[in-house]
């Protein structure tokens, strides 16, 4: 690196700055948190699909792709469950919560049942949804601290810092229209390093003549994820994601916050298509980057020696350093501060939404100014304890990928199933969904701890049956005044269109996916 690079990185974080200045002059709970119900459906699904191309995805993924033993290109499973998982928030869960006009999506439940489930989801989404941001704040350090030649400290308070600053200042809008710049951003980055991947290959047809046949092949059926063996076979990959992805971008805080966020329910619906059919595209194209510079590592021995063996995750950042020239790889340092802060930015406002919505609101008391002064306040102490927390988190961030999936397996199947129950089984009670959702969150555990040849993707599905049946049998046994449900009804598809489309593209990619190893 040479001062082009820094020169580079420091205009970037000045210019973020200067984004969290410009959008500071939020006067309520819907400005800061929501945008004011301004957004439109493409910013929305920019911003969404920026946080979901995390730094992790960026160079883990492509680790996994082209270096890492066992891995190859069965990466794509992750997306198969991703349309689907969008049609039924469509038919299913995003219309109640939008015409609630909540900010904090656990509103619902005290609504629908008790305090007491509120608060209780609202926590659990705090501790685990901090805890996974801290791993990804920390590996994405690392990463940068090997490239950068900076203290490992310094790189995570450069992150955390700048990120708090102008999410601190800015609210909901500084954060989509900062995730619409780093998703431009880091998406240049993986054409970039694809291109120069190919360039020092000697072009498409010496890849092709070079790539590792064995990490081409994508969709596995006869990998079923319960014997400790090969675990992303097709089955555990589509039915377990379908319940993360539902659950993710349904239930999590920081995704459904982008939904409330939108001007009205078509722009919702709208937003939600988007992203159903964005995210195989551009997985495809880091996975392909993965594959060629995989292809470039094997054929120079020389590149190989600088990778450590138990450190894979490296590739990319060795790339950078080694490969690509001054300026160019500014650019791709700024690529990965992009995606972390983009992580980092909408855990931060969700965290502080959360935390004043579900702990200090509850009721809709507070005045205007107090709100605004308890929202800043939670923001700061979120991104700190983020900060912090990405301090200690180096045991679990050496497989991050792993670590980050398994702490979403555990809690995203109990906490989509209690608001399964609240909407569509209008005879669960609270004492009912709070006993479920501890019970399968304790069995998630379990499997973690316990039971290693179950796929962690399984717990998704495991959790959230088991968190149904006992919430259902619980409220049957133990009976509490009823509350009115005649509201938390679903609705019934009606853009006919919108759904085709998402099933057809699931159609479309499986299809794909299964041609692939033929192209090679």
């Amino acid at each position: 690196m040479n001062a082009l690079d820094y020169g580079i990185i420091a205009i970037y974080i000045l210019a973020f700055l200067l984004l969290g200045r410009l959008f500071r002059n939020s006067k309520s709970g819907k400005d800061y948190f929501l945008g004011g119900n301004s957004f439109g459906w493409f910013p929305l699904s920019i911003s969404t699909a920026a946080t979901q191309l995390s730094a992790i995805s960026f160079i883990s993924a492509p680790a996994f792709v082209g270096l890492k033993p066992n891995g190859g290109m069965m990466w794509l499973t992750y997306e198969f469950a991703v349309p689907v998982a969008m049609l039924f928030l469509m038919i299913f869960l995003i219309p109640p919560l939008f015409k609630a006009g909540v900010v904090s999506v656990y509103e619902l439940l005290e609504e629908r049942y008790h305090s007491s489930t509120r608060i209780l989801l609202s926590i659990v989404f705090q501790i685990s949804r901090a805890f996974a941001t801290s791993v990804m704040v920390y590996t994405v350090a690392l990463i940068l601290t090997s490239v950068m030649n900076i203290p490992m400290y310094a790189t995570i308070l450069i992150i955390g810092a700048v990120t708090l600053i102008y999410s601190y200042q800015g609210g909901m809008k500084a954060v989509v229209y900062g995730d619409v710049i780093q998703m431009v951003i880091l998406f240049l980055g993986i054409i970039i390093c694809l291109i120069f991947g190919l360039h020092y290959l000697g072009g498409w047809s010496s890849f092709m003549d070079n790539v590792d046949l064995a990490r081409v092949n994508v969709i596995d059926f006869d990998a079923y994820g319960f014997d400790g063996g090969s675990q992303f076979g097709f089955w555990p990959m589509f039915i377990g994601g379908f319940f993360l992805y539902a659950s993710y971008y349904g239930t999590d805080q920081s995704q459904v916050q982008r939904l409330l966020s939108a001007k009205d329910l078509p722009t919702v619906r709208k937003a939600l298509l988007c992203n159903g059919l964005m995210r195989f595209p551009i997985t495809l194209t880091y996975c392909i980057m993965g594959l060629i510079i995989g292809t470039l590592v094997v054929q120079n021995p020389d590149f190989r020696a600088m990778i450590p063996v138990e450190k894979p995750d490296l590739m990319i950042p060795v790339f950078i350093k080694e490969y690509l020239p001054n300026g160019v790889i500014g650019i791709l340092l700024v690529a990965i501060f992009s995606a972390a802060m983009s992580s980092l930015s909408s855990t931060i406002n969700s965290l502080s939404a959360a935390t004043v919505e579900d702990l200090f609101n509850r009721n809709s008391k507070l005045p205007d100014d107090i709100y605004m002064k308890y929202s800043k306040i939670a923001a700061i102490f979120w991104g700190i304890v983020c900060i912090i927390l990405a301090f200690f988190t180096g045991d679990i961030a050496k497989t991050v990928i792993e670590a980050i999936n398994k702490i979403g397996s555990v809690f995203y199947g109990p906490i989509f199933a209690t608001f399964i129950a609240a909407i569509g089984l209008k005879k669960t009670n609270f004492i009912g969904a709070n006993t479920g959702l501890l019970i399968g969150v304790a069995v998630n555990v379990y499997l973690w701890l316990y039971c290693p040849e179950v796929f962690w993707f399984w717990w998704n599905a495991i959790g959230a049956v088991v968190t149904l049946t006992i919430s259902v049998l619980v409220s049957l046994v133990f009976k509490t005044p009823s509350k009115d449900t005649s509201k938390f009804g679903y609705e019934i598809f009606i853009d006919n269109s919108k759904a085709i489309i998402l099933i057809l593209f699931t159609a479309l990619i499986i299809g794909f996916s299964l041609l692939f190893p033929s192209f090679f």
